[in-house]
């Protein structure tokens, strides 16, 4: 990893042309993947899981989800565990593409070949769709309230 003069990590294993990369650049970026989720059996499992194999820490939703915190961003989230069937959610990991419109991009990715497998619909924090490539990846889309 490579730290940009804007405290942003790069991978060293990029080319060199994106180290000229800086934070501006990259908030330019219309559709950037900032989200992973995890697909678990059981949450409260998990979450002790993660606690004590990675040092997590978790917002807690209830029961129904537990949101990975970022260590760097107070308050803000890397990523979550949904206690979903691991066959329901792309063999388990869901990527999570943040958009500031999502039906704006449900277009795009249907006109680009795209499958829609989850509606467009609300959670707390805003609006999200999850689509299927064409190769069977899938990914989910999501506009934040904020």
């Amino acid at each position: 990893m490579v730290l940009l003069a804007d405290k942003h990590w790069l991978p060293v294993a990029r080319p060199a042309r994106w180290l000229a990369l800086d934070a501006r650049t990259l908030r330019r970026m219309a559709n950037v993947l900032d989200y992973v989720e995890l697909a678990v059996d059981d949450l409260g499992q998990a979450t002790a899981f993660y606690t004590k194999a990675l040092g997590w820490t978790f917002n807690d939703y209830g029961g129904e989800y537990a949101g990975i915190q970022d260590p760097r961003n107070p308050g803000q989230e890397v990523g979550g565990l949904n206690p979903r069937p691991v066959s329901s959610r792309g063999e388990g990991v869901l990527a999570l593409v943040r958009t500031a419109d999502a039906e704006a991009v449900r277009a795009s990715v249907q006109a680009a070949g795209g499958r829609i497998t989850t509606e467009l619909h609300e959670y707390p924090g805003g609006r999200r769709f999850m689509f299927a490539d064409p190769w069977g990846n899938i990914l989910g889309v999501y506009e934040p309230t904020e």
